[in-house]
């Protein structure tokens, strides 16, 4: 199994991304939408910060707690901006970074997910899901050598 492939070759290219002036009731569509946990966010088409689904229900348990009263949920998301939730120190990959250098950082850092940036611009995003899919297919294709 290749430990030192460009984690280009498996990140996810086709990103859906939300605007620093995007309010969370669209942040909160666009997870459901796309069935994603991981939206990087962007000013002016430059990444400044990445909002996690987990940021958005720490924020607000109402998708938790079964509750017919959105409420909470609208005094949340009406008081709340993306830029207060979301992450603003990030850490980035570039496109030639090995998926060994990624998986290294992912198991220490307490995030699922990376920007991947080359020359200042936005390239795609990798997490852990995308890792887990490379691995298994890997695997489905060297079945000897992961003893499948």
């Amino acid at each position: 199994m290749k430990k030192n492939i460009p984690i280009s070759k498996i990140m996810t290219r086709e990103l859906v991304t939300l605007d620093i002036s995007d309010d969370l009731y669209k942040a909160e569509r666009l997870f459901k939408e796309n069935k994603i946990r991981h939206l990087p966010v962007v000013k002016d088409r430059k990444l400044v910060g990445i909002l996690s689904y987990t940021d958005l229900l720490r924020l607000c348990y109402v998708d938790i707690v079964a509750s017919a009263d959105d409420t909470l949920e609208t005094f949340m998301y009406d008081h709340f901006t993306v830029s207060q939730i979301m992450m603003h120190k990030l850490v980035v990959v570039s496109p030639k970074t090995t998926l060994k250098e990624v998986c290294e950082l992912l198991s220490v850092r307490e995030f699922h997910a990376l920007p991947v940036v080359e020359n200042g611009k936005l390239k795609g995003i990798v997490t852990t899901t995308d890792i887990i899919k490379y691995f298994l297919e890997t695997c489905l294709k060297y079945r000897s050598e992961c003893n499948v």
